[in-house]
């Protein structure tokens, strides 16, 4: 169903691409964002909540909270989306006073592992951090994925091309300040899945019939999920889900170094308000799945397709070609601001747990955990690490970006190996 050329899905990318590092580069232009440790890994630590709240919401907004919400709106009707939707807004809720009594534990920290370092030992510690990791692996492999093929599907571009490049720009911003970088275009990102949301929806929803035809589908594919307390979904897969969704967001690095970004004081109205802003997404995406699952209206998934494209099925089918472009960008930013959370989260957990200090360094980082005066000596010191662990740093979002694109092509060749693409729609 390309609706584009590849020229034209090309230049899109290249275009949000650029955009993207023009506006990191003119938001950290501060040395203390580039050069020193606690800019780069934790914006200076002093994010307001109004870009605090923003920042914890995008980076939670996971392919699944694009497509599947969608889909589960579409097969599942109202217990679907509401058992997708509670458990990740609790999640955040959740986060909230975790977040305050990890910064009370460590002022100056920047990854939830070091409270375990100093907590238990070296060995657990290490332990610790293989969840931490393969959380952010998985956060770059899905979007890397899904984006990728969210751009094969509109423009025919091949799928491996589309990922390399948003991984190339996403890195590249990415490298330029970090956790300011990923601050700064969490909220763009958000309000061009905003804009882009009240320009969308709204058009599709009228031209699909209005408020009534999203109605008549609300009980799903079947029509009988109309109850928010269907005892079949919750327990197939609601409490699943949270239980999941719970175990998930503590072991993500991205939540646990927004908690040392934030200002200390504007901590918890930012995962409150978060959680808020981040209900709003699958919440609005869920009418596509209603108007999809409303016979009338005529949209059906073909044989073969996956069911959490449905949304882009009904788009496409009411909309004119750049409508659709533009809700491909909405996705986009969505899936690039966790990326780049990803990138940054694994950055910290490398750069702080992974790479050894010296006995200099080591002092150094137990006079600030104690709130000690630095002397004259101290501050070469800490001038010298914040360099290393800067270094450190983009060393670590290139290996993971590596290995997240390496996984990514895996599936691509393990799936399309077995199961061709369906390029037609």
């Amino acid at each position: 169903m390309a609706i584009m050329s590849f020229a034209s899905g090309y230049l899109l990318l290249l275009a949000f691409g650029a955009a993207m590092i023009v506006i990191t580069f003119l938001g950290s232009r501060t040395e203390t964002y580039r050069k020193t440790q606690v800019g780069f890994l934790a914006a200076g630590r002093n994010v307001p909540w109004t870009l605090g709240a923003f920042s914890i919401a995008v980076s939670w907004i996971w392919a699944p909270a694009l497509f599947v919400s969608v889909q589960e709106a579409f097969q599942q009707g109202i217990p679907g989306i509401f058992w997708f939707t509670f458990p990740n807004i609790l999640c955040l809720f959740i986060m909230a006073p975790l977040a305050l009594r990890v910064r009370e534990y460590l002022p100056e920290g920047y990854t939830q592992p070091e409270w375990i370092r100093r907590r238990f030992d070296e060995r657990t510690h290490k332990m610790y951090l293989i969840p931490f990791f393969w959380y952010q692996l998985m956060a770059v492999t899905v979007q890397l994925y899904v984006g990728g093929s969210i751009f094969h599907l509109l423009t025919g571009v091949p799928l491996q091309a589309v990922m390399i490049i948003i991984l190339l720009f996403t890195l590249a911003y990415s490298a330029i300040s970090g956790m300011r970088a990923s601050i700064i275009t969490d909220f763009l990102q958000y309000a061009m899945i905003i804009l882009g949301g009240l320009l969308v929806l709204p058009w599709t929803i009228w031209s699909a019939g209005g408020l009534g035809a999203v109605l008549k589908g609300i009980g799903g594919i079947t029509g009988q999920h109309t109850s928010i307390f269907d005892p079949g979904v919750a327990f197939s897969f609601g409490i699943i889900t949270t239980i999941g969704l719970i175990s998930g967001v503590l072991s993500d690095q991205q939540h646990w170094q927004r908690a040392f970004a934030i200002e200390k004081s504007h901590l918890r109205i930012s995962y409150i308000v978060g959680g808020v802003l981040f209900g709003i997404v699958p919440l609005s995406l869920a009418a596509l799945g209603f108007l999809a699952a409303n016979p009338a209206v005529g949209v059906s998934l073909p044989q073969g397709a996956d069911p959490s494209m449905i949304g882009i099925l009904v788009v496409a089918k009411f909309l004119p070609a750049w409508a659709v472009a533009a809700f491909a960008v909405m996705l986009l930013a969505a899936l690039c601001s966790v990326l780049d959370s990803g990138m940054v989260a694994a950055a910290s957990l490398y750069a702080v747990n992974c790479c050894p200090y010296t006995s200099a360094e080591r002092s150094l980082l137990n006079k600030r955990f104690l709130r000690e005066s630095l002397d004259e000596n101290d501050t070469i010191i800490q001038a010298q690490l914040d360099r290393k662990v800067i270094r450190r740093s983009r060393i670590g979002m290139i290996g993971i970006s590596a290995a997240g694109l390496a996984v990514a092509l895996g599936v691509i060749y393990t799936r399309f190996t077995k199961d061709p693409p369906i390029n037609n729609f």
